[in-house]
């Protein structure tokens, strides 16, 4: 292959054979299960990354049910988001994500910097409950339960407010001598999104320690709310707002 094909052809690995078609991603039926709950604010600051600002001790474990999605196809994931603020405008900061399909994590994590690792995230409905888990392996990391559908949300309005809102990531690549090659603040936004049916409902989450699943890091504290929700949406591509790497980049 010469070297105008490659750097013609080239978006992803493998060269001849990617993990993963280019986007846009479009996702249809989108099923979220978001508990949202209180931790402990000295938690928080060990791991969220300036130039981020902490708005409260919050987190919002999500379960996300992905059956149709193009190019990734068929999916389940889980994982951790923490309401941030950058330059005055709320977003949210994903801290961790576990999943149980090749193509989202390889893409996930070569394009936009996503923290996605290989897992069994499951959503079931159990008669009138919804019951998520997390298994890193055989170990089981998280459990989340929901009323089933108690209460239509009518005004979906601050949904759609919240999907809109930007989404932070910290993208690190490492040069082949293992040093950090790559490492930035990467911005991006869900586009397109129809909230197809909500509800909210009572719900408890447990999380568990696991060395390489450190969700119990950021402690349950509180159950505060949580929202079952359907949405068709895509994934926007992502921009770099802050290198790491910069000696002279500014907040």
């Amino acid at each position: 292959m010469k070297i105008e094909d490659i750097r013609a052809k080239a978006y992803a690995m493998p060269l001849t054979n990617p993990s993963f078609p280019p986007g846009p991603y479009r996702f249809y039926n989108r099923e979220y299960i978001i508990i949202t709950y209180r931790t402990d604010m000295d938690a928080l600051r060990a791991v969220v990354p300036e130039p981020l600002e902490i708005i409260e001790p919050i987190v919002k474990y999500e379960f996300i049910r992905m059956p149709d999605s193009t190019g990734f196809g068929d999916y389940t994931e889980t994982g951790q988001v923490i309401p941030v603020r950058y330059k005055g405008v709320e977003g949210g900061y994903v801290h961790s994500m576990f999943l149980d399909d090749d193509a989202p994590i390889a893409g996930g994590r070569e394009i936009w910097g996503f923290p996605k690792k290989l897992a069994t995230p499951k959503i079931s409905h159990e008669g009138e409950v919804v019951v998520c888990t997390l298994h890193y392996g055989s170990v089981l990391c998280a459990t989340g339960t929901m009323g089933y559908k108690h209460k239509i949300i009518t005004d979906t309005q601050p949904l759609l407010k919240a999907a809109l809102a930007p989404n932070f990531l910290i993208k690190i690549i490492p040069h082949v001598d293992g040093t950090a090659r790559i490492c930035e603040l990467v911005r991006y936004y869900l586009e397109d999104v129809t909230i197809k049916g909500a509800w909210s409902g009572p719900a408890q989450l447990e999380l568990h320690s696991h060395v390489m699943a450190d969700l119990n890091r950021l402690p349950v504290r509180e159950v505060v709310s949580a929202v079952h929700f359907v949405a068709d949406l895509t994934l926007g591509l992502g921009e770099v707002v802050f290198d790491y790497l910069d000696p002279k980049a500014k907040p």
